[in-house]
């Protein structure tokens, strides 16, 4: 049988919506003024959300809190005194001990030199150590401590050190916080040959890059100005001896003078007592010999009285 195919219903169509009411004039007019009033008055209370993203905002937020950064130090100058604590951060000995700018020169007698070099144990880098080592005790006479620096580690600067024989340390700096510090740090990367120095009391006295054999001249002009330096101090001390040999000729000179008039005094009593006795009187002196002979037997006194009146006749 054939089948026979059911036509569907169609939806009912939507209620259509209910027309709207006239409004009066009064209404309108109402209206109208609501309007007016909401557009002129401003609204209390929070302001209205904008449709600007909230990330802007945030952004300039903490723009505003976050401070500035520092802005670089300049390159250190000749002349000028800097702050030891702190500078330069901390770096190591070749032997693995940590240290700073700081500790070395409270260690040293009078400042202490960095000289830089880019790479241990390459030809340029050498030579300049081993001039370093050759000058090492003219170098130091002043009470300057003298230090190698570099970004090497460890292990590469110790096997630098042992190979040239080197009587000074070698400093690591594989971050260049040192390196930078001093004005020797070359960019992007690497350390610029050069020289630093820098007194007891922070002043700087050298700061440049140079070559090997200018490296170390600069240090030997340092050492030379000090040493001139301490010579022109020692001359007041030197002065004050010749004041003092002086003073002492000066004494042994009243000395003497006195020990003069001393003898004077002396000779001048002698003499007087001498003449005391040329002046006494003859009768004094016949009184002597009578007591003389009174010791004499008889036949001696007349003896000796026959003697003296043949000695008057005879005179």
């Amino acid at each position: 049988m054939p089948v026979e195919l059911r036509k569907r219903k169609a939806p009912a169509p939507p209620p259509e919506p209910p027309a709207a009411k006239k409004q009066s004039k009064v209404s309108k007019a109402a209206t109208k003024v609501k309007e007016v009033k909401d557009a002129v008055v401003k609204p209390r209370g929070r302001p209205a959300k904008t449709d600007a993203p909230t990330t802007n905002g945030k952004a300039a937020a903490a723009k505003k809190a976050s401070p500035e950064p520092a802005k670089p130090a300049g390159k250190p100058e000749v002349g000028n005194t800097i702050e030891l604590d702190g500078f330069g951060g901390e770096i190591q000995k070749n032997d693995g001990t940590t240290t700073t700018l700081k500790a070395l020169v409270d260690e040293s007698k009078a400042g202490v030199v960095l000289f830089t070099y880019p790479k241990a144990s390459t030809p340029g880098c050498t030579k300049q150590v081993c001039l370093f080592r050759d000058s090492y005790t003219p170098l130091t006479a002043s009470g300057l401590a003298i230090y190698g620096l570099s970004a090497d580690s460890p292990k590469a600067n110790t096997t630098f050190k042992e190979k040239q024989k080197l009587p000074y340390p070698l400093l690591c700096d594989p971050s260049a916080t040192l390196i930078g510090a001093i004005g020797l740090k070359k960019a992007p990367k690497g350390t610029t040959r050069g020289v630093f120095v820098v007194d007891k009391t922070g002043k700087i006295l050298a700061a440049q890059p140079g070559s090997p054999d200018g490296t170390v001249a600069v240090v030997k002009k340092i050492v030379e100005s000090l040493g001139a330096a301490e010579e022109a101090e020692e001359v007041p001390v030197e002065s004050e001896e010749p004041v003092k040999g002086s003073e002492e000729k000066e004494e042994k000179a009243e000395e003497a003078k006195e020990s003069e008039k001393v003898d004077e005094k002396v000779a001048e009593e002698k003499e007087n007592g001498e003449k005391a006795e040329e002046e006494k009187p003859a009768e004094e002196v016949a009184e002597k010999k009578d007591v003389e002979m009174a010791d004499v037997p008889n036949g001696e006194a007349k003896a000796v009285e026959e003697k003296e009146e043949g000695e008057k006749k005879d005179e």
